[in-house]
């Protein structure tokens, strides 16, 4: 199995390769007024708005980092309302790379922090740990999914 590899801060972390559908530069976003903590805007991919989130704000309470290797790694994310896909960007420091494992490969850590349900198993290689990160225990304990359903629905997109 493919996974996506980036960086929050100086800890690495992986993504299952089957839910992107695109790795693009980090752009330049329509803030949204009153958004909550981690939404970072929204952009236009392909005539579609989708909600960008920075995940470094909402794992180490800062924005991502403006290197090179910034990049927004467009997801799906099931809808809210329907059984249609969504589109989500997810606002990462250096996506560079990725690595092919077995899900096996990742072992549970034995650490179990109730503010960090969104982060999986574990897997060491030659550069040290990388961490699975689940998106949909992600936006769930966030409480994006309630706004990401909303975003497009409300028409904030289009202001």
């Amino acid at each position: 199995m493919l996974f996506v590899l980036f960086q929050l801060g100086n800890e690495r972390f992986a993504l299952e390769a089957r839910r992107v559908v695109e790795i693009v530069p980090l752009l330049e976003l329509k803030r949204i007024p009153q958004a909550p903590r981690g939404m970072a805007g929204m952009f236009i991919y392909r005539g579609q708005p989708v909600p960008a989130l920075d995940l470094c704000e909402l794992t180490l309470g800062r924005p991502a980092a403006e290197h090179f290797s910034t990049r927004i790694i467009i997801t799906t994310h099931p809808a809210t309302a329907s059984d249609a896909e969504q589109l989500v960007g997810l606002i990462v420091e250096r996506a560079t790379e990725t690595i092919r494992r077995e899900p096996q490969d990742f072992v549970e850590s034995g650490v179990r922090i109730t503010e960090s349900t969104f982060l999986g198993k574990m897997l060491k290689d030659a550069d040290g740990v990388v961490q699975l990160v689940n998106l949909e225990r992600l936006l769930q304990q966030q409480n994006c999914t309630q706004y990401l359903g909303q975003s497009l629905e409300s028409g904030h997109a289009a202001h």
